[in-house]
């Protein structure tokens, strides 16, 4: 049987996306078939895997008529994607299946998210973050405090005075496995000016990538809460694959906004994948 997908991405965080709108295509999306999906020699290649699908058809609860079903690289469950949703959300505009003329949502692992559309910069509420401790994570040989904050997935933001300290990034980080015993994507940053930072990420499951939405909200919301700064309050978040903003808004919510690009499609046989895993 064939199967469509396209390939898109945000600020170069890339994604493989799935149509089974009603279901019955993908099943629960193997973890094996993801990983194969993602692999960028023998693959698509892919930051992850995106199935969409109606919220109806796999009985999840959201006021969506979407649900962005969405795994890593490595075939694991993530809970939320900032960059991957704007592509998800950019797919469903193209298609005539969301109208960008008006706000509308799109379903999570982490709830609904309201998506907003202005030209070419697609805008998601990504909800209220939530600031947690310190703990610490060590990369290249150097350790650093690491501040711990939920915005969908968990993460531990390092302030660095280079980003070249972290090393290549090629393993990943040691971190507090208490803290996060599910994992976590860890950022390091730097500050460029006021309101104004870059970072480097690896992301559970996916490795060092070039852009992390949900990562670029919880540097945001580290550089602020450090910054005692007053809401509403934006911050430019650079990334290796372009630059998102995120504002943090006075009834505690941030708002992450940047672009997405569909690049390609096509179609797969199923039997074509077996060659791949």
């Amino acid at each position: 049987m064939n199967f469509p997908w396209l390939k898109g991405h945000g600020t170069e965080n890339d994604f493989v996306l799935l149509p089974d709108h009603d279901g019955t295509i993908h099943g629960e999306l193997d973890g094996a078939f993801v990983a194969a999906l993602c692999h960028r020699r023998r693959g698509i290649g892919a930051d992850g895997v995106m199935r969409v699908v109606r919220t109806q058809a796999i009985g999840e609860q959201s006021a969506g008529e979407w649900f962005m079903d969405y795994k890593n690289a490595d075939g694991s469950v993530s809970e939320m994607c900032g960059n991957g949703i704007r592509v998800f959300a950019l797919h469903l505009v193209q298609e005539g299946l969301a109208d960008s003329s008006q706000p509308f949502v799109i379903g999570t692992r982490d709830g609904d998210k309201t998506i907003t559309f202005d030209r070419d910069q697609i805008s998601v509420d990504m909800g209220r973050p939530e600031i947690r401790g310190v703990s610490k994570v060590t990369a290249d040989g150097r350790t650093w405090e690491a501040q711990d904050v939920r915005t969908g997935n968990p993460h531990a933001v390092a302030f660095v005075e280079r980003l070249t300290d972290a090393g290549s990034l090629l393993v990943e980080p040691d971190y507090d496995k208490a803290t996060y015993p599910e994992g976590v994507n860890i950022e390091f940053v730097v500050r460029e000016g006021a309101q104004h930072v870059a970072m480097r990420v690896h992301e559970r499951g996916s490795g060092e990538t070039r852009s992390c939405g949900t990562g670029a909200c919880a540097v945001a919301a580290a550089a602020a809460h450090a910054d005692d700064a007053a809401r509403p309050v934006t911050y430019r978040v650079d990334v290796p694959g372009g630059t998102v903003h995120v504002t943090w808004t006075d009834d505690d919510h941030l708002i992450l906004t940047g672009p997405a690009e569909i690049v390609a499609r096509g179609t797969m046989q199923f039997k074509d994948v077996e060659w791949i895993a």
